[in-house]
């Protein structure tokens, strides 16, 4: 009996590393996004990264005219550790789920009250905090991994969605 139990655990031991996905194998992996200001105080963003993998995103795989969770898996989370300015509306600290609601020719940025649920269904237009335009632009190439960004000046940072080919952003200020 003891000399079954050394091939047991090695043959065990092999399924469960062939069964454990990798990082690299994960379709939508975590990522995170920040913004620090002059003064130290914050916009995290939270969400998890999806791949192209040959598909056509906007307009197929994610509508045009319907809230995107901007993102996949869980919903994007977007937390301030102070008072912004999103798209000249006011957006108290705190912790918020960002939507994109894409068109072929424009987007609006959805910041939602309602936190912690999955990224799908979107919860409503009664949880909206603010909705606000966000400025639309053609990548100069495909961009294979959903990526949120910030480009920062000083006083505001600038968050970039890209995908596919298309860029869509929005200037946060911070609020003194």
């Amino acid at each position: 009996m003891k000399h079954l139990i050394a091939p047991c655990a090695a043959i065990l031991l092999g399924l469960l590393t062939v069964a454990t996905p990798s990082r690299a194998q994960v379709a939508s992996p975590p990522a995170t996004a920040d913004c620090k200001f002059a003064d130290g105080k914050t916009v995290h963003v939270d969400y998890a990264s999806p791949r192209m993998r040959g598909r056509k995103i906007f307009g197929a795989l994610v509508p045009y005219g319907e809230p995107w969770r901007a993102g996949a898996n869980e919903a994007t989370t977007f937390v301030l550790s102070t008072n912004v300015s999103v798209a000249g509306k006011d957006v108290p600290a705190g912790n918020y789920t960002i939507f994109a609601l894409p068109t072929q020719d424009a987007w609006t940025l959805i910041i939602s009250k309602q936190t912690g649920e999955w990224g799908v269904p979107y919860p409503g237009q009664e949880y909206d905090l603010v909705r606000v335009p966000m400025k639309v632009s053609k990548l100069p190439a495909p961009v294979e991994n959903f990526t949120i960004a910030f480009d920062q000046d000083g006083k505001s940072c600038t968050m970039r969605l890209d995908w596919e080919t298309t860029r869509a952003s929005v200037q946060i200020d911070e609020k003194k």
